[in-house]
């Protein structure tokens, strides 16, 4: 099973749109190993976002993430990254699919809901910032033999 990184950043946890997420990623059949609700500290988030930090928007973006609290999760599946960025939607909202978490709950592309990570090395690289192995849980669904063939 793969693991990917997702992040309700603070205007959705703000809105209180966490347990809605939640609910659709395991809804989907997604499996939740970790979770943690944290003001994140200016170092993870300069390590999260290193391919901005020349970009003339990155400090709006670490004052923006480091604002308030982030809920931050490892889900884990079959193909789990295609999966949760399929269901998180395009990074800008107004090009974001109807029912996807971005195309039904924001509205403007720097308050964009969720992060969720692009790729498996990605998803690696995010676990690695802010999950220890021992912040994870290894179990079974007891759907799982009805998910996967």
């Amino acid at each position: 099973m793969d693991r990917t990184f997702v992040m309700v950043k603070p205007d959705g946890v703000q809105r209180g749109l966490a347990g809605e997420i939640i609910s659709r990623f395991e809804a989907k059949g997604l499996k939740l190993v970790g979770a943690k609700l944290e003001l994140l500290p200016e170092e993870r988030v300069v390590e999260q976002y290193r391919e901005h930090l020349e970009k003339p928007f990155f400090p709006g973006l670490k004052a923006y993430i480091m604002s308030g609290p982030c809920f931050l999760m490892v889900w884990e599946g079959k193909g789990a990254v295609a999966v949760v960025r399929r269901m998180v939607g395009a990074t800008n909202p107004a090009e974001a699919a109807p029912g996807s978490i971005r195309g039904d709950f924001a509205l403007d592309i720097g308050r964009n809901v969720i992060h969720a990570s692009d790729s498996p090395e990605s998803a690696v690289r995010e676990l690695g910032i802010h999950f220890e192995a021992e912040d994870l849980v290894g179990y079974s669904r007891i759907d799982e033999p009805v998910l996967y063939e």
